[in-house]
């Protein structure tokens, strides 16, 4: 009697073991089902906006469009002093906004990592990286644009840097959490300073995760329209003056876009074919590394 009770609670809870792994099983299938989804609904739409900026971008791609300035309306010409502005600005900002990023993530990972300072600094650095480039803009304007009553391209160089900074600051601070401690005590015991420790043995160790940083914060920018139109604004001509007025390839191709002029929507079509190859062409290049360093 006691074995059949026995034998009759043992099926049981096999049943309820398989009922309830049966359930898991389920769960498990519709979740996968889901998730399968949502990336092929993503990837519907990327493949969509890649084919159409490949379509009619590449049709614009001749050799005027690389050696002749902005045209006026129903007239031949090119993106030559767009793309020469967008060049300046980029670089420029990041020259400016690369070596205050990786300083800084640099002390908030080897000098003051817990302290009030790099706590605030952490605070303000999530703050500037969820914040609308708009807003970048718009703070760039007040403080140097309005102020100097010019739109400038050096104002669109601070602006851009103030989107770079964080970007670098987050990604060297990450970069350097990841070097092993014993790195650093096996310099130390050979009586290493810390300046030397770091850059010798810690930075070097998260060079390519820093160098991806930076490519990262190039691609963000190449693309930024929005603080380009409250501080470099634009021009139609070539210059190489930052004091005033400088054309870039985000602003133009917004500019162009919108006009009822064929010639201006074929030229922002070819200018979105390029900020787009340039994005993902820097995007593979900080993924290549990435798995270098792996």
């Amino acid at each position: 009697m006691n074995a059949t009770v026995a034998a009759q609670a043992a099926s049981i809870a096999l049943d309820a073991r398989e009922a309830k792994y049966a359930k898991r099983k389920l769960i498990n299938r519709i979740a996968v089902a889901l998730s399968m989804g949502a990336m092929l609904f993503g990837l519907f739409w990327l493949a969509w906006i890649l084919w159409e900026t490949i379509r009619l971008g590449v049709s614009g791609l001749v050799l005027t469009t690389f050696t002749e300035s902005t045209p006026p309306p129903n007239e031949v010409g090119g993106l030559a002093n767009a793309i020469y502005g967008s060049v300046l600005m980029v670089a420029l900002a990041t020259f400016v906004g690369a070596p205050i990023g990786i300083m800084a993530g640099i002390y908030l990972a080897e000098y003051n990592p817990k302290g009030w300072l790099a706590s605030v600094t952490r605070f303000v650095n999530d703050i500037l990286l969820s914040a609308p480039s708009i807003v970048i803009g718009l703070f760039v304007y007040a403080i140097v644009v309005a102020r100097f009553k010019s739109f400038s391209g050096w104002a669109g160089v601070v602006a851009l840097a103030l989107i770079v900074i964080p970007v670098v600051i987050r990604t060297t601070e990450n970069m350097l959490q990841l070097v092993p401690a014993g790195l650093r005590e096996a310099a130390y015991a050979l009586g290493a300073p810390k300046w030397k420790v770091i850059l010798g043995i810690t930075l070097k160790a998260a060079r390519s995760g820093v160098v991806t940083g930076i490519l990262l914060a190039v691609a963000r920018i190449a693309g930024e329209t929005a603080p380009l139109l409250f501080t470099a604004l634009s021009n139609q001509f070539w210059t190489s003056d930052l004091g005033g007025p400088i054309a870039s390839l985000p602003v133009t191709i917004f500019k162009f876009a919108m006009s009822p002029y064929e010639n201006w929507q074929q030229l922002a079509w070819a200018g979105v074919f390029l900020i787009t190859a340039a994005v993902l062409g820097l995007n593979i290049l900080a993924r290549v590394l990435t798995r270098q360093k792996h």
